[in-house]
């Protein structure tokens, strides 16, 4: 026999006796866990009965039934059925708990797997671990941060500090963001599209447009940025011929559920910045970056180059500049051989930068990052994992910046919410008369009229229909009035402009979502 397994054979034989006890110890702390579990379930179940019984009653209403099962793989593969209210409401899961009451789930761990087929659940198969109603990833999840996969195993014990906190996180996030809804290639919000991706998708795409040199645009556009956009058309036209829009930021999530979608992750571009710089290393693909402070831009690319050993950064350039210095700059970005441009300047003066240089420039993709370079130069502390986790970033920054940020998020958070709320819910505005003279409209073109001739038409409401059909009876058949003329029963001045836009010769203008 080798040496080596001597060794080892008899270093197992010396400490088995510890090894044992070791395992006795695990089988009595698990079990203590599992117990601590259980009534941890039952206490909440009876706490949440009220409002278990209301979300029944909810669920009864609007889908007919209360509960719906799910087989699922549980632990070592074995199948186990859980229970879910059967309507898309906050607290749906709620009914999980009863399953950690009889011992098929944990209150922290991985989730569990879909179970498709017995014949290919044997034993061994599927976790190693009881699954689990909550963690740290499902809870990133729910607030769109959870950039990698989940771990396979983590302290399941409910009673460290850890666990305890990830409890209450992940309550809070439950009701703030609770409910699968469909995820749609583009989302769209005050007018503009954005893309539904993920992180990673969004990486891979920057990578693949920073080798083609020819310019890209990528913007981010949180709750703020749709703001401006509403009452800037500039700022609007350059989002609506960007390359590619994504969502940042916990408002423009909520705005969307509002719409009955769900955005796949929160795609922001301080979260993508590491990894960007990642993969360029990978890639061979250098950055430059321009704005912030002086000595801001300086101070992040080395902090980045320290992180990310191999990266390549072209240049820097702070922000403040003249329109004099940009042909000079601009000469030098193009110059350096930067495949990446990032420029933080604040929306939407970055934006509309970039594509106001944007034929001049020889970089492969330009994006707008806001401050991303206070954070990373230090300047600035970002909020922690804790705090993201539960779409609570903007309190950390209101905290830090108050007299810079307030306005952003005490005033503007809340007239997005409502107004994108307002849109997705409330009453759609009735027509009204449009005046002959409509700013960007080419006289004579009425929005909202065919100029084929033939007027759009509605549905006339049952009062208007017996009371056109009380005066067709009292009135004599009179000849039937060609297709554009307009009838007896419009006013004088819509008739005149259906027949003047009738005659006119068939040309394109804008719509009434234009204006």
């Amino acid at each position: 026999m080798p040496y080596r397994s001597v060794v080892q054979t008899s270093r197992d034989a010396e400490y088995a006796p510890y090894d044992r006890d070791k395992g006795r110890l695990r089988t009595a702390t698990t079990s203590s866990s599992y117990t601590v579990d259980r009534l941890l379930a039952g206490v909440a179940l009876l706490a949440f009965l009220p409002v278990l019984a209301m979300l029944a009653m909810f669920a009864k209403l609007r889908v007919g039934k209360v509960l719906e099962e799910q087989r699922r793989l549980g632990h070592n593969g074995r199948e186990i059925v859980v229970r879910r209210f059967a309507a898309d409401l906050p607290g749906r899961r709620l009914p999980h708990l009863f399953s950690v009451v009889n011992g098929d789930l944990r209150l922290i761990g991985p989730p569990t797997d879909p179970f498709h087929n017995a014949a290919h659940s044997t034993p061994g198969h599927g976790r190693q671990v009881v699954p689990g109603l909550m963690s740290a990833h499902r809870l990133r999840n729910r607030t769109g941060i959870a950039y990698d996969d989940e771990p396979e195993h983590q302290e399941q014990s409910p009673l460290t500090r850890a666990n305890i906190g990830l409890m209450m996180r992940c309550c809070i996030a439950e009701l703030l963001h609770g409910g699968n809804r469909p995820t749609p290639e583009h989302v769209t919000l005050d007018g503009v599209h954005i893309y539904n991706t993920t992180m990673r998708e969004t990486l891979y795409w920057s990578i693949a447009r920073a080798r083609e040199r020819r310019t890209s645009l990528l913007c981010f556009v949180n709750a703020d940025c749709l703001n401006q956009a509403v009452s800037n058309q500039a700022y609007r036209d350059v989002l609506r011929h960007a390359d590619r829009v994504v969502g940042d930021g916990i408002g423009v999530r909520l705005a969307a559920r509002f719409g009955g979608h769900q955005m796949r992750e929160n795609v922001n571009g301080t979260d993508l910045f590491p990894q960007l710089c990642q993969a360029a290393v990978d890639a061979g693909v250098s950055l430059f970056l321009l704005g912030a402070r002086p000595g801001v831009a300086a101070t992040a690319a080395e902090e980045m180059e320290r992180r990310y050993p191999g990266l390549q950064i072209a240049g820097h350039h702070h922000g403040y500049l003249t329109p004099d210095e940009e042909p000079g700059l601009i000469a030098r970005i193009n110059e350096s051989g930067a495949g990446i441009l990032l420029v933080a300047m604040g929306a939407p003066a970055q934006e509309q930068w970039i594509d106001r240089h944007r034929d001049d420039l020889r970089v492969g993709l330009a994006l707008g990052v806001g401050g991303l370079f206070d954070f990373y130069s230090g300047r600035l502390p970002r909020a922690p994992q804790w705090v993201r986790e539960m779409g609570l970033e903007w309190v950390w920054r209101l905290a830090h910046e108050p007299g810079r940020m307030w306005r952003r998020y005490l005033v503007g958070n809340p007239r997005f919410l409502m107004r994108t709320w307002w849109a997705a819910r409330g009453p759609r505005p009735r027509a009204t008369a449009v005046p002959d003279v409509v700013p960007g409209v080419a006289p004579g073109v009425v929005p909202g009229v065919d100029l084929s001739g033939q007027p759009e038409t509605t549905e006339p409401s049952a009062q208007e229909s017996r009371r056109t059909g009380l005066r067709r009876a009292a009135a004599p058949a009179s000849p039937r009035v060609r297709p554009g003329a307009g009838s007896s029963t419009r006013r004088p001045q819509h008739a005149q402009r259906e027949r003047r836009a009738a005659g006119e010769s068939a040309t394109s203008g804008p719509s009434r979502d234009s204006i």
